[in-house]
C-alpha cells in the first residue's frame, strides 16, 4: 500500500473527479458514508449506544464538509443525539456551504464564536473531529487552537476524519501546537507518514484506511505500508523435491561471555525461517550452550574462549550462500578486526550479510569501514545504534532523510527498527511495516529478526525482500506470540518459537 502526501491526494481526488464523472460534492459524499459506517459500526459495540451524543465539530474547508455529511447520517440513527459545533468561516468551502443546508432540523447546530465559553462536553459523548484535514499548512492559532485543547481536556473519546486536526502530515508540527489528541482516526485512501513516526504517530490513536475509490493510476509513491499481500508473492511454497541444499547454508557469527542467549535466539529464528544448513561460530565457551540448545545448527567454536577473533577454520565463505554477524559479540578489539576481515572476504565473493547490534556499534567506531560493505548487505539499527551510525535527528522526519542517505551512501539496505520498523532501500524507497506490538520492545527481539533475515537472504532474496518479509514475519510472531501470553508477558524467546508459525499464516492469507 502506497503512502501518500497531501499534495498527491489532493490530485488524486481532482484525477477521481475527471476519471470517473463526478463531482467534487458527489466524492465528498461518497468519503464521509463511508466514515459515517466505520463510525456506526464502533458505536455498535458500545453498550450505552442509546444513550450516546455525538459532537461533530466542523471546521470551514472540505473536512468540516466531512463532518457536515457524517452528521446528517449520524442523525438517522434511532436514540442517537447528534450536535455540530461550527467553526466561523469568512470564505468557507462551496461544498461545506451545501452539506450545512443539507442538515436536518433534529441536528442542533452551535456556532462558535471568539471568546465563547465552552463547556467541556459531557462524559458519554463521542466526538468527531472534522476540523482541519490534511491540506492545514499552519499551525492552528484563535479559537480552532482553543476549541482543540478543550475538546482534549474534556476527556471524551475522539474519531478524527482523515487526521487529526492541526497535525501535519508531511512534516513535524511546531513546538507546543494544538494537535487533536485522537482515540481513532479514519483516513481516506491511504496512510499518511505522520501516523507511522514516533513523535507524531501518538496522537492519532487506532488508525483505519477506508477505501473510497480514488483513481491512483497517475500517483507513484516511494513510500510503503508492508502489508500481507504485498510479501506474499516473496517467498514461493517449497518444492517437492527440494532438499536441505536446495534452501541454503547460512553462517551465523554471534555470542560472548555472557551473551550467548544472542546467538541461540538468532540460530532458532533462522531454522523456523526454512533454511537448509545453519552454521554457527561461537567462542569457546558457548559450544556446549549451542549444541545442547540448537541441536539442529552445527557449531564451530572460536580460539578464544570468550570472544569472537577469527574466521571460521576453513575461511572459505565461498560455501555459504549468507552470512549473519553482531548479535551478543561484544566489542573487543580482536572482534573488530574479524569484523573487517569478514566484511573484506564478503565484498570479494559477493555474499550477502546482515549486520546487527555490537556490529553496527562497531561500525559506528569504525565509519570507512561503511563504504567497504559487500554489495547485498543488510543493516539493522535499533534507533541508538542508528544515531551512532549517522548522527542525531532534529525529529522523526528529518531522521528518515538520514536513512536513506545512509542507504545511498553504502549501498546497504537499511532497517530501522521500532514500533512501524522501517526499511530504506538504496534507491530512496521507503518501506514501513504494519505487524507488531509494544510486547515486543524487550531484550533479544531484535537477535530473532537478525536469524530471520539470515535464513531469508540464504534462500536466495534480495535484501530488500529479506528485510520486508524478514520484518513482516517476525511481527507477526510477535502478534501471535502476544496472543498467546500478552504484551507483558511477551519475551524474545516466544517470538522465536512462533517464526514458524507466522510463516503458515502468511501462507493461508
Amino acid at each position: 500500500m502506497q503512502i501518500l502526501t497531501a499534495t498527491q491526494l489532493r490530485a488524486a481526488d481532482t484525477l477521481t473527479c475527471r476519471t470517473q464523472d463526478i463531482p467534487a460534492l458527489d466524492l465528498m459524499e461518497r468519503a464521509a458514508t463511508a466514515a459515517t459506517d466505520a463510525i456506526e459500526l464502533h458505536l455498535g459495540w458500545l453498550p450505552d449506544f442509546n444513550e450516546k451524543r455525538v459532537v461533530v465539530a466542523c471546521g470551514p474547508g472540505n473536512n468540516g464538509g466531512d463532518g457536515l455529511v457524517i452528521a446528517r447520517h449520524l442523525a438517522r440513527l434511532p436514540g442517537l443525539r447528534v450536535a455540530v459545533w461550527l467553526l466561523p468561516a469568512e470564505r468557507p468551502s462551496a461544498d461545506r456551504q451545501t452539506n450545512r443546508v443539507r442538515l436536518p432540523e433534529a441536528v442542533e447546530v452551535r456556532e462558535l464564536r471568539e471568546g465563547d465559553a465552552m463547556s467541556l462536553v459531557e462524559a458519554n459523548t463521542l466526538v468527531v473531529d472534522a476540523l482541519f484535514g490534511t491540506g492545514l499548512a499552519r499551525p492552528l492559532d484563535g479559537l480552532a487552537a482553543a476549541l482543540v485543547r478543550h475538546l482534549n481536556a474534556s476527556g471524551a473519546e475522539i474519531i478524527s476524519i482523515d487526521t487529526p486536526s492541526g497535525l501535519p502530515t508531511d512534516g513535524p508540527p511546531a513546538p507546543e501546537a494544538a494537535i487533536v489528541q485522537a482515540t481513532k482516526t479514519l483516513t481516506f485512501q491511504a496512510p499518511k507518514l505522520a501516523f507511522l513516526l514516533p513523535a507524531t504517530g501518538g496522537f492519532v490513536g487506532e488508525w483505519e484506511v477506508l477505501d473510497i475509490g480514488l483513481d491512483l493510476s497517475e500517483t507513484a509513491s516511494d513510500l510503503h505500508f508492508t502489508q500481507s499481500a504485498d510479501v506474499a508473492p516473496l517467498l514461493g511454497p517449497r518444492a517437492r523435491f527440494g532438499h536441505k541444499g536446495t534452501y541454503g547454508h547460512a553462517l551465523l557469527l554471534a555470542g560472548s561471555r555472557g551473551k550467548l542467549g544472542a546467538s541461540v535466539l538468532a540460530a532458532r529464528a533462522c531454522l523456523r525461517s526454512g533454511v537448509g544448513l545453519l552454521t554457527v561460530q561461537v567462542p569457546a565457551v558457548g559450544y556446549g550452550v549451542l549444541q545442547t540448545a540448537v541441536p539442529e545448527a552445527m557449531t564451530l567454536t572460536d580460539p578464544m574462549a570468550d570472544h569472537l577473533s577469527a574466521l571460521p577454520d576453513d575461511a572459505d565463505l565461498s560455501r555459504y550462500q549468507a552470512v549473519g554477524v553482531g548479535p551478543g559479540i561484544g566489542q573487543h578489539p580482536d572482534t573488530a578486526l574479524l569484523l573487517r576481515e569478514l566484511l573484506n572476504e564478503a565484498r570479494r565473493l559477493d555474499v550477502p550479510m546482515v549486520l546487527d547490534a555490537d556490529a553496527l556499534n562497531l561500525l559506528a567506531q569504525h565509519p570507512t569501514w561503511l563504504h567497504h560493505l559487500p554489495a547485498r548487505t543488510v543493516l539493522t539499527p535499533h534507533p541508538k545504534e542508528f544515531e551512532r551510525l549517522v548522527g542525531p535527528a532534529t525529529d522523526d522526519f528529518q531522521r528518515l532523510d538520514l536513512l536513506r542517505r545512509l542507504a545511498a551512501d553504502t549501498g546497504a539496505c537499511v532497517l530501522l527498527k521500532g514500533a512501524y520498523s522501517v526499511i530504506a532501500s538504496p534507491t530512496g524507497a521507503l518501506y514501513f511495516n504494519s505487524t507488531g506490538n509494544p510486547g515486543m520492545a524487550t531484550g533479544g527481539t531484535g537477535d530473532v529478526l537478525t536469524g530471520v533475515i539470515l535464513g531469508l537472504l540464504a534462500q536466495g532474496l534480495p535484501p530488500v525482500d529479506a528485510a520486508r518479509l524478514g520484518a513482516f514475519i517476525h511481527g507477526r510472531a510477535g502478534d501471535l506470540a502476544a496472543h498467546r501470553h500478552g504484551e507483558r508477558g511477551l519475551t524474545a524467546g516466544d517470538v522465536a518459537e512462533h517464526i514458524g508459525r507466522a510463516f503458515r499464516v502468511q501462507a493461508t492469507d
